[in-house]
């Protein structure tokens, strides 16, 4: 049987990029892999390697994509988590850009910046995973409008106008609500059984390899795992013992421990009456009435694109036509003389756009200590009084000696650990988790849920999260707002 891509004891020439030992790959015609491990354990830096970005010593990698013979760089293609908000968002790309109506007008429709289709026989599956489930196409959708689903669908087509022979997906369902994970597996194993492609998936749950995968590589502390058939690789994943605890009853204790915070007034402290919010002729928010008292908990629940992060765009002071609408926010009206300021010290938010906002080489402290400034782009070094509560929230998240590195050297799932110190560390009243589990393996989405658990558990904490996943939702929700695709 062909080898459409081998690697025989591979070894990196370039130290920074190698694995512990090394490398043994190999990708069969008709295999479909999963390269599964937990975060920062190497698989980023093994799928490198297979595409060929730093050279091996010996034979490096061998390709044979049958009768193609267009070079690797064309007969392989990567859509990575990144891509959510980096090539389709350009480089113009700030935060709260999708919320002002310039920006919005200005901004290219999709089907403005499609490239034309190299292979015909690939356009059936690009005009599916760019249906939009009203009877449209996100062709007709301006950039800066993309919810995260769907931007995520609109890059896997994009990766597909060059008809590549192996599409490499990092994380593929990052993002997407319950319907869209199914609908997109379903198109894949359809690109799969036409003999188009070839998958290779990167995750960091096991439990979220579909049922298109014939073949499972583990991937754990830079060592290369042995290839395994799927049904073999789940067999001994259940013989695995229970996750435990991941947050020890210490620093539980020290997060209960911790001192008020920022003041917040009793009562209602998010009112939003008869809301309706539209861009470019669509109604994003029709009607909608929510009233959020101090102290609760709320899952905000909706399929990609009903609007979910535009309401958090109303209540987190990002969105200007909040001014026109009738809305309260910590016992003031919208509008009465309040700064944004005013609102934001009171809130401790993350979200994948400010993921996307942070994308600086700059040093994960400083990142963190933004925190306390409110405002995605400053990136100083942390006060002397502030040191403490970064390094507090730090080592309660894991990243304590990520201290000094870049954070665009991090993982994915590193990042998004860093970036939930930064929401915690003014010891906010509110928090506003949008998706703050999206890449986190197993353990360190236990860890999270268990370190909003706490925080939530003291007096007068406030609580709104956005997840896809019911089961990554604190035990502490007690309400929820399910919001309805317009």
């Amino acid at each position: 049987m062909r080898e459409t891509i081998s690697i025989r004891n591979g070894i990196c020439t370039a130290p920074e990029h190698s694995m512990a030992q090394p490398v043994n790959f190999s990708m069969m015609e008709g295999e479909q892999i999963a390269i599964v491990g937990p975060n920062a354990s190497g698989k980023s830096r093994l799928v490198d390697l297979i595409r060929g970005r730093w050279r091996l010593l010996g034979e490096g990698v061998k390709y044979d994509f049958g009768p193609d013979r267009r070079p690797p760089y064309k007969n392989i293609r990567m859509v990575t988590f990144r891509d959510l908000y980096g090539d389709v968002a350009g480089a113009d790309f700030y935060y709260q850009q999708r919320w002002h109506s310039q920006d919005t007008e200005f901004s290219p429709f999709l089907r403005d910046i499609v490239p034309e289709v190299s292979d015909d026989a690939f356009r059936p599956d690009i005009d599916a995973l760019l249906d939009d489930g009203n009877g449209g196409s996100l062709l007709d959708k301006r950039v800066v409008m993309l919810s995260s689903g769907e931007r995520r669908r609109f890059q896997i087509a994009m990766a597909l106008y060059d008809a590549p022979r192996v599409l490499i997906l990092d994380h593929p369902y990052v993002g997407l609500d319950a319907p869209t994970r199914e609908s997109l597996s379903s198109k894949l194993e359809e690109l799969v059984k036409a003999g188009r492609i070839q998958i290779l998936m990167l995750l960091s749950r096991d439990d979220e390899i579909p049922p298109l995968i014939t073949h499972v590589v583990p991937v754990d502390n830079l060592c290369c795992g042995q290839k395994l058939p799927v049904g073999q690789f789940f067999a001994a994943r259940h013989r695995s013992p229970e996750l435990p605890q991941q947050l020890t009853s210490e620093k539980r204790d020290a997060i209960l421990s911790l001192p008020e915070g920022i003041d917040c007034p009793n009562g209602n402290i998010i009112e939003l009456r008869d809301l309706s919010i539209g861009y470019a002729g669509r109604t994003i928010l029709d009607h909608i009435d929510l009233t959020v008292k101090r102290g609760e908990k709320w899952a905000l629940e909706g399929r990609n694109g009903s609007g979910k992060s535009t309401l958090l765009s109303i209540i987190c002071a990002d969105n200007p036509q909040s001014y026109a609408c009738d809305v309260s926010l910590f016992g003031r009206q919208r509008g009465s003389g309040e700064s944004i300021w005013d609102i934001k010290k009171r809130i401790g938010y993350v979200s994948p756009e400010m993921c996307r906002a942070f994308q600086k080489p700059v040093p994960v402290i400083n990142i963190v200590a933004s925190g306390y400034q409110d405002f995605a782009g400053l990136y100083r070094a942390p006060l002397s009084e502030a040191m403490g509560p970064c390094e507090f929230w730090m080592d309660i998240f894991g990243v304590s000696a990520l201290r000094d590195r870049l954070f665009t050297s991090l993982s994915g799932g590193e990042q998004r650990l860093v970036m939930l110190a930064r929401a915690f560390v003014k010891n906010p009243p509110l928090l506003i988790l949008d998706e703050p589990t999206l890449e986190l393996d197993e353990r360190n989405c236990r860890l999270a849920k268990e370190v909003i658990e706490a925080f939530c558990s003291k007096p007068g904490k406030t609580l709104i999260m956005v997840s896809h996943y019911k089961e990554d939702f604190p035990s502490c929700i007690s309400s929820s707002f399910n919001l309805n695709r317009k």
